[in-house]
């Protein structure tokens, strides 16, 4: 062999390396971690000013009651401060994100609940305490409005159920700590229970301070962005969203009620069904998230209120032990598990614009929180006047889904007649 067989042919190419597909791989793997961040942050937001603003309170009513912080009716209005609240926040969310930003404005609002923890340790009067309830109820509505329309315009389209079952798993983990964190905390004292939610949400503030996204490009201040009509599937949407927020009404508000003095089987029986409700809530987002990418969220929106009419009406067909376990798994799982669908199917409708998309998940979560406060007090007058019949409670709710279910097929078989 020559020392010219050795050298390479004049026309000969060297083997390219793969560079670009290592790149490529590369920037995926970045995208997808920067992805998961984003939701980490975002979990971190809802479980602050959702989970925990909200769900909290609830074990903690008895311990203030027998602290003499305030009376039993007290303690009622300071519970409704939070929805009033929440529907405030709802409203106020555009507006507060179009004068700072979004991005900041969940920060502030994280850093805000976190105070409202902190005042609350100390009853310095029912004003007070009214004022510092509202906020936080404040804060869970900006939350829900901003969270997830931060993040899902940087996420693929094809992982935006997940992802936003992710974001909205801290409602879930919220119902799961009050249920099992606050009496823990409460062995140490009232006051060190408020200092120790407080620490906590502190530290998930802290977690995701850096790991926010940084605007979407496509975001205009309100002032710039030209009213545009919803269209009407959209509209029809936030009925439906209303509608479901009343059927979850009677496992939210009367099933531990239900249980321990309906059925006679006592506070702890009661207890137990509620920590099966938190479990269903912490896996539900991501079930439903996942099911919303996988078969589109039209249809997997469609199969949740057949499946949800089934368990809320579950208690007035039986109440064995079973009956009530899947009906307070399944419901529990839906209460945040309705959410990445409905966002999911407003991106759907809404595609090419982030701030009304925005808009419109603004006016489902307004809507969302007007029928369920209308609901919680309704339900409640009912349930007097009825002299304590939870079946009918159920039966109601089970028929709002079943209504919403109803509109949706209605509106399908319109369209496909057009």
């Amino acid at each position: 062999m020559t020392n010219a067989d050795l050298k390479p042919h004049a026309g000969a190419r060297p083997h390219p390396r793969p560079v670009s597909a290592s790149r490529e791989t590369s920037s995926k793997q970045h995208s997808s971690q920067r992805t998961w961040r984003y939701a980490a942050a975002g979990l971190s937001a809802s479980l602050v000013g959702l989970g925990l603003a909200r769900f909290s309170y609830t074990p903690l009513i008895p311990a203030l009651i027998a602290a003499k912080w305030f009376s039993a009716s007290d303690v009622v209005y300071l519970g409704a401060a939070n929805l009033a609240g929440y529907l405030a926040g709802a409203l106020a969310a555009r507006s507060v994100a179009s004068r700072i930003g979004a991005v900041r404005a969940l920060r502030a609002m994280m850093l805000l609940a976190t105070l409202s923890f902190f005042a609350s340790s100390s009853p310095v009067s029912f004003t007070w305490f009214f004022a510092w309830r509202f906020l936080s109820g404040l804060t869970g509505g900006i939350i829900m409005v901003l969270a997830a329309s931060v993040i899902l315009p940087h996420t693929l389209a094809a992982r935006r159920g997940i992802v936003g079952g992710v974001i909205f798993a801290g409602v879930g983990l919220g119902v799961a700590a009050s249920g099992t964190l606050v009496p823990l905390l409460l062995q140490q004292g009232l006051q060190q229970s408020w200092y120790g939610l407080g620490v906590l949400s502190a530290l998930l503030t802290l977690a995701s301070w850096w790991n926010w996204p940084a605007e979407a490009k496509s975001d205009t201040p309100l002032s710039q962005t030209k009213p545009r009509q919803t269209s009407a599937i959209a509209g029809t949407l936030l009925i439906q969203y209303g509608l479901n927020a009343v059927a979850l009404v009677p496992h939210m508000v009367f099933i531990v009620d239900f249980v321990a003095r309906g059925l006679g089987q006592g506070i702890a029986a009661g207890s137990r069904y509620w920590v099966l409700y938190g479990l269903g809530a912490i896996v539900g987002p991501l079930v439903t998230g996942h099911l919303g990418d996988r078969a589109g969220f039209g249809p997997a929106l469609r199969a949740a209120f057949l499946i949800e009419a089934a368990a809320v009406l579950l208690p007035t067909v039986s109440t064995a032990p079973l009956s009530l376990i899947v009906s307070s798994l399944v419901v529990g799982g839906f209460t945040p598990g309705i959410v990445p669908l409905v966002l999911g199917r407003i991106h759907e409708l809404v595609p090419h614009s982030a701030e009304q998309q925005r808009a419109t998940w603004s006016h489902a979560t307004t809507s969302f929180a007007l029928f369920q406060a209308a609901a919680a007090y309704g339900f409640s007058w009912i349930y007097a006047q009825t002299g304590g019949d939870y079946l009918v409670l159920f039966a109601l709710g089970g028929g709002a889904v079943g209504l919403a279910l109803a509109i949706d097929l209605a509106l399908a078989l319109a369209t496909r007649k057009a």
